[in-house]
């Protein structure tokens, strides 16, 4: 039998991706408005939709805690404008307990669904994905459109909410009161958290103001959510397993690739479990059945005649979701910034083929460490035990990637342009908040911690502002490639240093505030004589918040004035190597104008020995590298292998 040879193998697999390019079913330029910019089968267009909505989300979730951070600093202060929207929930313009209740839930639910997880995938991921795979779109264009009009709708019912829990301003009193269930609680939706724990959230409109219509909204908001983030994560998964050019091999790949598809992964196996918990949550609030309501249920002095459900089952699907969710968010992150430091580091990625594998474990430890987030639920010690060594062991892989970001610095050449700063910023959050985390992980400790203003610390800074440096970075990162134009370097830099300065002044302080032992949720603290002293604290967090959302306006005027105003971008601004910079600025309708790229290295072939520049391009052959250096414009007669590549990934098995 002839000898089949690797790098024979290797042909044969790109040239079965290259038919996959083949069989895929284009589809031709958009001819009108609607079809180019609103219903458009194009990912990059999709991806820049996402991109806005979850902008415009952020933007909303922003205000909602801004105006909780009033309630807690000044309590018994009027704010006359909110009397004026508001007239239940404010009346005379002081935020009653309930409405700030459902400020918890509103900006918990918009940024952890609609935010966090939106844009990292939904945005960068649609845009980015298949150009840096060499593909002309995403597997299922026609699925792409339909799972961002899916997720608009959820924001819109999410959204409506508000509308019908404080329809008194509104006037539309009678008809919500009379078909939605609703009508003037003066809450802008639910007032039980964005976990939603029954059995608050499954009685009804009995159990308090906003739970009847609003947490109804709420749940049709997840769901439906749910159901598009699976049909993103089909469409992700497939593209990136059947869509590669040739050449293209799985260790090839930016890590950028590695954290879209890993997080694809996630939601694929976690999404439906938090659908399943909703279902079961609205068959309780709608259809009698006892899954999450306990028998014996006394609410306002009434006897429920509930058979008898466990309100721990909501936590237990809930939480098989909530924590992969937490990767979810992050991981683009994790991606983004290892692509971002290599590239401005002028250095490849210190040891590739580990951070492949450290995302991995990342995502598989994310499944079995649930438990954590119920250690004071009453579960045996034994399983408490087993999920605090599971919850301390993902702390491996987390450093495995730490420690691999600092070896890519480790002697750079570093540039301090807007991206790498944000990146930079990125893993000092990531590493401060993962060590609070291993405190939480510790089953005493987090006994006195749950529930106090520690865990909102923590969460905060791992999943909140450290992904949100993450999104700052790939949008100051891509917007060229994006947009064709370039962001003013100066007001992204104004940007960053006061959010960076900014978010640590709001959370720092409140680790301090929770080892005293403030409670989280609460709407005011002046009651409580051991917390008086604290309120300079909470004074200052408030400062900080104020200033730091004053910067994201920095943000939006640099964002959209560069739209329209900035200096037009080449076409690889940065220097980098991926094929993403191989294409014109905005890249055309089907990326590579009708010529599917060849592959011949690793991602990030930077400051290799021999070559004439400190990066190669993904598409640079070895002919063409030897051509360069001896500067005779030709290769034919160059070995393959005599330039050391400076990635040690570039091989093909």
């Amino acid at each position: 039998m002839e000898e089949v040879t690797r790098a024979e193998a290797h042909e044969e697999a790109a040239g079965a991706l290259t038919d996959a390019h083949a069989a895929h079913s284009h589809h031709a330029p958009p001819s009108g408005f609607l079809r180019k910019y609103v219903f458009s089968l194009d990912h990059k267009v999709i991806g820049i939709q996402y991109l806005f909505l979850a902008m415009f989300s952020a933007f909303t979730g922003m205000i909602m805690s801004l105006l909780m951070r009033m309630r807690l600093t000044w309590p018994e202060h009027a704010f006359h404008f909110l009397g004026y929207v508001f007239k239940t929930g404010a009346p005379g313009g002081q935020m009653q307990p309930e409405f700030y209740l459902s400020l918890v839930t509103m900006h918990g639910t918009m940024m952890v669904f609609f935010v966090l997880t939106t844009a990292p995938q939904g945005g960068f991921g649609n845009y980015i994905l298949p150009i840096q795979v060499g593909a002309d779109d995403m597997a299922f264009p026609r699925l792409n459109m339909l799972s961002f009009w899916v997720t608009l709708v959820g924001l819109l019912v999410l959204v409506s909410a508000i509308f019908v829990e404080g329809s008194t301003t509104l006037g539309t009193t009678t008809f919500v009161t009379k078909y939605l269930g609703g009508g003037g609680s003066g809450t802008i939706g639910p007032i039980g958290g964005w976990t939603g724990y029954p059995p608050l959230s499954a009685l009804g409109k009995i159990a308090g103001p906003g739970q009847g219509a609003g947490v109804n909204l709420w749940a049709a908001s997840i769901a439906i959510f749910c159901v598009a983030s699976l049909l993103g994560a089909l469409n992700f998964i497939t593209t990136l397993l059947n869509m590669r050019c040739r050449g293209m091999s799985l260790m090839r790949m930016p890590l950028t690739c590695w954290s879209w598809f890993t997080t694809a992964i996630l939601a694929l196996l976690a999404f439906p479990v938090l659908l399943a918990a909703i279902v079961l949550l609205v068959l309780d609030r709608t259809a009698g059945t006892s899954f999450f309501i306990p028998a014996g249920e006394v609410v306002s002095d009434q006897l429920l005649t509930h058979k008898g459900g466990s309100p721990i089952l909501w936590q237990h699907l809930f939480w098989f979701f909530g924590h992969p969710e937490v990767y979810i968010a992050i991981l683009p992150g994790m991606g983004a910034t290892s692509h971002i430091l290599s590239t401005f580091a002028r250095r490849p990625v210190f040891g590739y083929r580990a951070m492949v594998f450290a995302m991995f474990g990342i995502g598989l430890l994310g499944f079995f460490v649930w438990g954590h987030h119920m250690f004071v639920s009453g579960m045996s010690p034994y399983t408490g035990m087993a999920f605090s060594v599971l919850t301390l062991s993902i702390g491996v892989p987390s450093a495995i990637k730490t420690f691999n970001w600092l070896g890519t610095l480790w002697g750079g050449k570093l540039r301090f342009t807007t991206p790498m700063l944000f990146a930079l910023g990125f893993v000092s959050l990531f590493v401060a908040g993962g060590i609070t985390g291993l405190v939480l992980g510790q089953t005493t400790l987090d006994l006195a911690f749950h529930d106090t203003y520690f865990v909102l610390a923590h969460f905060h800074l791992v999943m909140g502002v450290a992904a949100i440096f993450g999104i700052f970075a790939g949008i100051y990162f891509w917007f060229p490639k994006m947009f064709g134009r370039m962001m003013n370097e100066t007001l992204g830099k104004i940007h960053f240093f006061i959010s960076f300065v900014g978010v640590y002044g709001i959370f720092m302080p409140m680790h301090s505030m929770g080892m005293v032992g403030m409670p989280r949720r609460y709407s005011a603290f002046t009651e409580y004589v051991f917390l008086g002293k604290l309120h300079p604290l909470v004074l200052a967090v408030t400062i900080s918040a104020f200033v730091t959302a004053a910067a994201q306006l920095i943000f939006l005027v640099n964002f959209f004035w560069s739209l329209f105003k900035g200096p037009k971008a080449g076409d690889n601004p940065w220097e980098a190597t991926t094929l993403e910079w191989t294409t014109p600025s905005p890249p055309p309708h089907d990326n590579f104008a009708g010529r599917v790229p060849t592959v011949y290295r690793g991602s990030y072939e930077f400051s290799v020995p021999g070559a004439p520049d400190d990066y190669i391009m993904q598409t640079t052959p070895d002919e063409e590298i030897a051509a360069e250096a001896r500067g005779d414009g030709h290769g034919a007669t160059r070995e393959r292998g005599s330039v050391t590549s400076g990635n040690g990934h570039d091989d093909q098995h």
